[in-house]
């Protein structure tokens, strides 16, 4: 068989992602330390995996209403609304998606017509690049950099907006560089699109994680946005729930809609169990999300004074669970510092590339593992270092 010819070819163009290389590199060694993966250390709060134990006893095994249990619905609206004050229909603008992951691909697919192109702020995950091809669109890249706390700006944006443009992706807080977009900030953007056709999918899976006295702003929250916003979040990262694969998107009715045509051919509906126990995680961990907050945040603080303290200088990340640290003065390019990096002191990061080419002479470090791991892997960096010259 001839499967070369057999494949779609812009299946076989797409690039394999750059975190699960060395992710799979980490996983041939017996003693690598890994700060590849963003993935919580904290296992899933009690009270959630009570009520999963509980809905599995009680045999709700069946599907749900394609676009979720209403009664998770109305916990997300209220939700949104608690902390951003923003009201949503549950029965009309809130669609339960598999994962954060799904709800991006169904808005993209929902939006995009053959040739439209999408607006993507990088450094960025790697996941709006490739859907955008395989909706046939075109992903446009906006270069953000450290000088500007690698957000994007409202002059940037407009240099980027063509007659072909349908959407801008807004992911922040940001992974990898761990940047966020504050309120002045997303006024400046939304002085920007005001007035064109422009719909914003905003991608906020870690906007528990945001650390400071101010508190997360959505674009949802700034006058006139709301309506022309896709807002994307799930429960993987606050919540601890990566392996329930549990997501949503909340929108404009007439958009969210066509999403849950697609939702509906390819899903029928998210898992079961993790809904029911979803609308636990919503109604009653708090608590939770602030302690691992907390932690995060003591993880953040190591670890950035660890790689100052090195000579890496190091972009103080505002969200999330990522550093975004330079090896330039390493003089190796993000790639050769990472395989070297894992093959001769077994620790495992990420190379900046991996999340477009601006992410060049950066590596992505994340800090959800212990402190303990994370002072192991920072004294192994440490070593590599000094065999380079650079310490």
């Amino acid at each position: 068989m001839d499967y070369e010819n057999i494949l779609s070819r812009k299946v076989q163009d797409l690039q394999f992602s750059g975190i699960r290389k060395f992710f799979d590199i980490a996983a041939s060694y017996d003693d690598v330390i890994s700060l590849s993966v963003g993935e919580p250390d904290f296992k899933t709060p009690w009270a959630i995996r009570k009520e999963a134990i509980r809905v599995l006893e009680k045999g709700r095994t069946n599907y749900t209403a394609n676009a979720g249990l209403a009664d998770l619905r109305i916990a997300i609206n209220d939700y949104i609304n608690d902390r951003l004050h923003v009201s949503y229909d549950p029965l009309h603008e809130i669609l339960v998606t598999v994962g954060g992951s799904e709800a991006i691909d169904l808005a993209i697919r929902a939006l995009i017509d053959t040739g439209d192109e999408v607006l993507i702020p990088q450094p960025s995950f790697v996941c709006y690049g490739p859907i955008v091809t395989l909706a046939n669109g075109t992903p446009v890249a906006i270069e953000t950099s450290v000088e500007n706390g690698f957000k994007l700006t409202a002059e940037a944006l407009k240099a980027h907006i063509t007659s072909k443009t349908k959407a801008l992706v807004l992911p922040y807080p940001n992974n990898p560089t761990g940047a966020v977009m504050r309120k002045s900030d997303l006024e400046a953007i939304a002085e920007v699109i005001r007035g064109t056709d422009i719909i914003i999918i905003s991608d906020e899976i870690y906007s528990e994680l945001t650390y400071g006295d101010e508190e997360h702003c959505s674009i949802v929250e700034i006058d006139g946005m709301k309506e022309r916003t896709v807002l994307i979040n799930g429960f993987s990262k606050a919540f601890s729930m990566t392996g329930w694969r549990l997501g949503f998107a909340a929108g404009p009715a007439p958009i969210v809609t066509q999403m849950l045509k697609i939702h509906q051919y390819g899903i029928m509906c998210s898992p079961t169990m993790s809904q029911y126990a979803a609308v636990t995680a919503l109604k009653d961990c708090k608590k939770d999300i602030e302690y691992m907050r907390g932690e995060y945040d003591m993880r953040r603080r190591l670890i950035v004074k660890g790689f100052n303290e090195m000579g890496l200088d190091c972009f103080e990340p505002e969200g999330a669970f990522y550093i975004f640290p330079s090896i330039r003065k390493t003089g190796l390019s993000s790639q050769e510092f990472c395989e070297q990096l894992i093959e001769k002191h077994r620790v495992a990061v990420v190379p900046g590339d991996a999340f477009g080419k601006c992410g060049e002479g950066y590596i992505r470090v994340s800090y959800a593992y212990s402190l303990q791991h994370i002072k192991t892997a920072l004294e192994r960096i440490r070593l590599f270092l000094e065999d380079l010259g650079v310490l």
